[in-house]
Parts: C-alpha cells; structure tokens; sequence
C-alpha cells in the first residue's frame, strides 16, 4: 500500500515536519470519539478532565480551540441502562437529550478546575447549509473565542432528521474546521491512528505515520468498523481527511486516551497519523460550497469544458453540458462529472436543472431564445466553482 511520505521519510524527519507544522498554529479543532470519552459505567471522567487540562494549556500557549465532542448518545445509554445503542432515530433522539446534560456538565466542572468556562454549541446539517445561519454560526463561535470561552460543538441529535444529519461527527469536525478557518484538525480516537491492515484482526499490522496521498489502497486499509457506541469509523476519518487537506488544511488522527496526547502532538512528537495539506489553503466560502453543501445532481460535461474548467479556470457554459442528472432550483450545489463519469468540480448553478436541459449544448447567445428569458451567461461561473483536487488526476482532463 502507497503510504505517502510515511513510507519514505525517517522519523527525525517526521518530528521536523511535525514541530514546524505545530509551531504557528493559533486555531485548532480538536474532535473527541465516543469510544475516547465513555467507559463501562458511563463517562470516562478521567479522560475529559485530562482533555480539560490540556486544552486549557493550549489557550494559555495563545491558541483558540473549537471542540467537537461525541459521547451524548454513549452517555445518554449508560444512564439509561441500555445493552447497547438503539438503532431507531426516536430512540437515539431521546439517548441524547438523556446524555447530553450530563456530557455538558462534565466539561463545565472539568475546565472549572482552570478557571475556564464553556459553550455549548448543538447545530444540524441545515444550520450550515443555509448561508444566513452558516455566517452566524461563524459569529457567534468568533465571539465565544474572543472572550476566551471554550465552544463545544455536537450534532443536536435530538431534534436531527435524515436528511438533516451530519452524518457523524467527523463529518461535522471538517465543516467546522473549515467555517472557522482552523489551521489543523486533531481527530482523537480510541485508535492510535491509521493502520495499514485492521488491527483487530492481524496482529503484524503497522501504524502508518505520515500520509501525503490519499489513494485508493489507503482507502481500503481504513476497514470501517465502528465501536459499539460510536457512529464513524476508520473509513469516516479517512474520508474527513481526504476533504479538509483538500482544503489545504492537515489533519491528525491519534489515540485520545493516551495520557497528555494533545500536549504530545503539539510539542511535535511521532504519534498518530498525520495527513499532510494537498495544495493552497482553500478560501472559506469555497469550502462551503465544497464541503458542507448537500449535493443535489450532477452535471455531465464533454471534454472540451472539462479542460477549460481544470486547465483555464473557465465557468461552466451551456455548450459544454452534455447532460443533467436531478431535479434542482438554481443556487443549488451540484456535481461536474467528465465523460469518464469522475467528478471534478462542484459549484452553485446560476438555472434551475429544466432549463439547464433546455439550453445544453447551445451557445450562450441562444439561451434567451430557448428560455426566454436570461440572467446569466454561465451556467456555473467560476467564482462559484470549486476544483475537488483529489480527483483532478484522476479525471479525463488533459
């Protein structure tokens, strides 16, 4: 399996990287698996009072910290007295509004011990997606940082639907990663991060250190298999990554309950797994449209707007749509895929998927004749259009 640079560059290296990585960091977000926070009997106390002290050294050192945390389900079941985690929505719903006081009231006596105070931030997937709400999210976060205030964020699995959801927390970590444009994520696991065979079931598996790609065969490595509590996986982290170093942004997935772990991390030292950013960093409102926005079709180019897209920086006109998957209104974020069928770009379209049918394959000049009427020339204009790198080599551009 293609490591990326873990399977070439020593560990001496590694630490450089690692130190200068760490030295300029002033925002972090630091997400906290079900699996790092829960035990037996309910909440691993001594776990989230260690989290405690070591965030608290990390804002005293002048860095701004945003925590995502699992565990309101995981608690909500302890206190409950469930055998396991219910899989119906009302079930889970009712788990959390049980658990979460309890995970809230943890923290808060928890960073009572360094005379620092907590917020509680629960958002759905619709907070985000909506404009208006994803910048008063952005806001209310800011202002929270600025008066030295820990935010916690979580999922409001209590009053969350289908189609509303995350889908996990990781997911929620990279979206939050890039509204607050922090400069590294830290994923803490009860895994001590990405191995390339699964741990569980073959004993010679080996920690991969450092990833510079994420291909294929890394993908395979990540098995899926969630803890009894937990909702993601080792594929979900994988997949997290791959979107926030997409952004330019690195990520690091490393092993939450080992003791003082976060101090370890930023001080440089060889734990976990760290993905290294892929390109520039990538500006906010694009990883909005990127990453947080649900997808709601596709659009199917020819060759010819594949390269102006990829190699030119072109928007997307009529002429070089050769097909519509979906049915959406305009301002809705869709998928570009080539003639391959590999997507290569996401952006907001300027027509509503009917008209789009309408007017593809003709000049920009024949849309108001088709349609009657016209607002734009593009269908998707490029300052709305957001190259997906990871696929970019992969796809039919030239």
């Amino acid at each position: 399996m293609n490591k990326g640079k873990g399977s070439v560059i020593d560990k001496d290296e590694r630490v450089r990287i690692r130190k200068q990585l760490f030295q300029d960091i002033q925002r972090a977000v630091v997400k906290v698996g079900t699996g790092v926070l829960t035990k037996s009997h309910g909440l691993n106390l001594e776990i989230i009072t260690g989290l405690a002290g070591q965030i608290s050294w990390l804002m005293d050192r002048g860095c701004e910290v945003i925590l995502i945390s699992s565990g309101a389900i995981g608690s909500g079941v302890k206190k409950v007295g469930l055998k396991e985690k219910p899989r119906e929505i009302p079930e889970k719903q009712a788990a959390a509004a049980v658990g979460q006081p309890s995970l809230m009231l943890a923290y808060e006596q928890a960073f009572e011990r360094y005379d620092r105070q907590v917020a509680q931030i629960l958002l759905t997937r619709d907070d985000l997606c909506n404009r208006k709400r994803y910048l008063n999210a952005r806001n209310t976060l800011n202002v929270l940082l600025n008066w030295g205030i820990l935010p916690i964020v979580n999922e409001n699995d209590t009053v969350v639907v289908d189609e509303l959801k995350f889908g996990d927390n990781d997911n929620l970590s990279a979206m939050i990663t890039h509204l607050m444009d922090a400069q590294i994520l830290v994923n803490l696991t009860d895994i001590d991060g990405l191995y390339d065979k699964d741990p569980q079931k073959h004993p010679e598996a080996r920690l991969v250190p450092l990833v510079s790609k994420i291909d294929r065969a890394l993908e395979r490595a990540a098995r899926d298999a969630p803890g009894a509590l937990g909702t993601g996986g080792m594929q979900s982290k994988v997949q997290t990554a791959k979107k926030v170093i997409t952004s330019g942004i690195p990520m690091i997935i490393a092993g939450g309950l080992r003791p003082d772990i976060l101090k370890d991390l930023f001080m440089g030292k060889d734990l976990g797994t760290l993905f290294l950013p892929r390109g520039q960093r990538m500006a906010c409102r694009k990883c909005w449209i990127a990453f947080t926005l649900a997808e709601k079709g596709v659009i199917r180019v020819d060759r010819g707007a594949a390269k102006a897209i990829c190699e030119n920086g072109k928007s997307l006109l009529p002429i070089g749509i050769v097909g519509v998957e979906g049915d959406f209104r305009e301002g809705a974020m869709v998928s570009c895929a080539d003639p391959a069928g590999v997507v290569f770009a996401k952006g907001l379209v300027n027509y509503r998927a009917s008209d789009i049918r309408k007017v593809m394959g003709l000049r920009t000049s024949e849309i108001e004749k088709r349609l009657g009427y016209k607002y734009y020339d593009e269908v998707i204009h490029r300052d709305n259009l957001v190259m997906t790198l990871d696929t970019m080599e992969e796809a039919a551009c030239p």
